[in-house]
């Protein structure tokens, strides 16, 4: 398997400086309890698990105080495929220093082969929150375990993934559903694919041939990366444009969450 990379506390802060606020936003009472981020990072690594990306949401008003997120895998936690293609569990952990949010965990998947990340929107993987006021490393521990202890369900769902075979017409469904993710203005009635002249069929083209096959794992792997890495045109008015790289990690998780959604309705049984 290919090394696994980790960030250093300086890279950490190069990429999220908001991630080291010491102090409480001064719009805050005094009852606000201020607990650092970077207190996760040592708590987290207490228990194996280990920084791997670190964003922060653009701010003017409450720089360094908003809100920005931390990916950790564990090394010792690995799903390692019969086909050879190896995915990494992950949790992403959000927070901010400005009141307006709590610690919150979400499970995630990490497929090394395409550099992807997932996030799962399955019932058993609500977000689970800890309040600044309750915050303990014993807290973070239950989150953790509950979230690791899903662990066979995330094995299920992407085996159930794998064992789904598409048709040309599924495939093309899901890719017109998935496209029209990134156009939420659009009127749910019209077609996505007419309304802005998308070729499907270059979304569902794959990058790699890793990515080739027809089960909905590979297929999903495919459009899931071209909807979020901007990798598709699309014409609006008279123009011929390409799409944006998805940067903002809220909006990334939110259409990631969304995609999900969406495969999940083709998994058969």
């Amino acid at each position: 398997m290919e090394q696994l990379e980790f960030l250093t506390r300086e890279q950490i802060k190069k990429a999220a400086p908001s991630v080291f606020t010491t102090s409480r936003f001064k719009d805050l009472s005094d009852k606000y309890v201020h607990i650092p981020t970077d207190r996760i990072i040592e708590d987290m690594e207490v228990m194996g698990w280990k920084v791997s990306k670190a964003v922060e949401v653009r701010a003017r008003r409450n720089k360094g105080f908003q809100k920005h997120m931390l990916v950790f895998r564990n090394p010792e936690v690995v799903i390692e495929g019969a086909d050879g293609d190896t995915v990494l569990p992950q949790i992403l952990v959000s927070n901010s220093h400005d009141g307006k949010n709590s610690f919150q965990f979400t499970a995630g998947l990490f497929r090394m082969v395409c550099s992807n990340g997932l996030v799962i929107a399955a019932e058993e993987f609500e977000s689970r929150k800890i309040r600044h006021m309750g915050y303990s490393f014993e807290e973070v521990q239950k989150v953790v375990m509950e979230l690791v202890e899903q662990l066979p369900v995330t094995i299920e769902i992407m085996n159930k993934f794998k064992s789904t075979t598409l048709t040309d017409e599924q495939k093309h469904q899901l890719a017109k559903e998935a496209i029209a993710t990134r156009f939420p203005g659009l009127d749910k009635t019209q077609d996505v694919v007419k309304a802005y002249q998308i070729d499907l069929d270059e979304i569902l083209k794959p990058v790699r041939k890793e990515d080739e096959g027809n089960d909905l794992w590979n297929v999903f792997n495919v459009i899931q990366e071209k909807v979020l890495e901007g990798d598709f045109e699309y014409i609006s008015g008279v123009k011929m444009r390409k799409a944006r790289r998805i940067k903002n990690f809220k909006q990334d998780m939110k259409l990631n969450k969304e995609l999900y959604e969406i495969a999940s309705q083709f998994v058969e049984g």
